[in-house]
């Protein structure tokens, strides 16, 4: 199979971190073909993110949400300020989660742990709809 390369955007999702792997998959029907093979997510934006993490359990985001917020302060002196408090927060949580994840393909499916999922890491209070670059490679 060559390469497939697709752009989708994600529906505007509140201030937190939002499973996203069905939004992702359902992306690419051509995943159910591929015996090996690697999809590289990548997110067109500075302050959100991707990460995968924990996929059953809601509270792990509720957590993530709180400990994030924790590290990383509103209230901390920044001096870009000129697109709102969570602006700057933003920006550091997105750098310190990363802009793209790497998942193996194998049998059609995307080999995720059992207890793993894709998350939109969602930084700022009104963020808006989200773009993500997927890239798709595989025989």
């Amino acid at each position: 199979m060559p390469w497939t390369q697709r752009t989708i955007t994600l529906p505007a999702m509140p201030r937190g971190f939002h499973l996203v792997t069905r939004h992702v998959t359902e992306a690419l029907p051509q995943l159910r073909s591929l015996k090996v093979g690697l999809l590289h997510v990548f997110i067109q934006h500075t302050s959100a993110s991707l990460s995968i993490n924990e996929n059953a359990d809601p509270d792990v985001r509720v957590d993530l949400e709180m400990a994030f917020s924790k590290i990383v302060p509103e209230s901390f002196p920044y001096v870009h300020t000129m697109e709102g408090p969570d602006d700057m927060p933003a920006h550091i949580k997105a750098a310190m989660l990363g802009s793209s994840v790497s998942i193996p393909v194998s049998g059609g499916r995307l080999a995720l742990g059992t207890w793993q999922g894709i998350y939109l890491c969602e930084h700022r209070n009104h963020g808006g709809g989200r773009r993500l670059v997927l890239t798709l490679q595989g025989e």
